[in-house]
């Protein structure tokens, strides 16, 4: 009486996940998303082009993370824009009214083109004496040797 301990071939699902293909992707995604996440941040009116004034490198002071800003931007044209919307003389006083009365008022970052006019930078900075905003701060660029 010969016994056969061999077992009776069956078809059956394979229970395991392989996840590999899984992970490979969400690595993919991940570095796209870190690559793709700083382009997404930029302000609008950084597309705005405009030559900046240059100056040497020097040690800048932190900013407030609370500050909101806003900016201007002085063209060589004599245009103005606030953000990324161009604004007449009289539409930027309005707007800078509209700031001085907020509770927490927002830090101004003047971008004036490298080839704009003494004049259209003193009208600006009037606007804002009169307004009453004394948050300001320059956007500049750093000279090249």
């Amino acid at each position: 009486m010969a016994r056969t301990f061999r077992r009776r071939r069956q078809m059956h699902a394979v229970s395991e996940l392989n996840v590999t293909n899984l992970v490979d992707l969400a690595f993919v995604l991940l570095i796209v998303f870190m690559l793709a996440a700083p382009l997404l941040d930029a302000p609008p009116e950084q597309t705005i082009p405009i030559n900046l004034p240059q100056e040497s490198q020097s040690p800048q002071a932190k900013a407030d993370p609370d500050a909101r800003f806003e900016s201007i931007t002085i063209r060589a044209n004599g245009s103005y824009s606030l953000g990324a919307r161009t604004v007449t003389l009289p539409e930027l006083r309005r707007e800078l009214g509209q700031f001085s009365v907020q509770p927490n008022p927002p830090v101004i970052r003047l971008r004036a083109d490298a080839n704009s006019t003494a004049q259209q930078y003193i009208t600006v900075m009037d606007e804002l004496k009169k307004s009453n905003l004394t948050k300001i701060s320059f956007d500049t660029q750093i000279q090249k040797d």
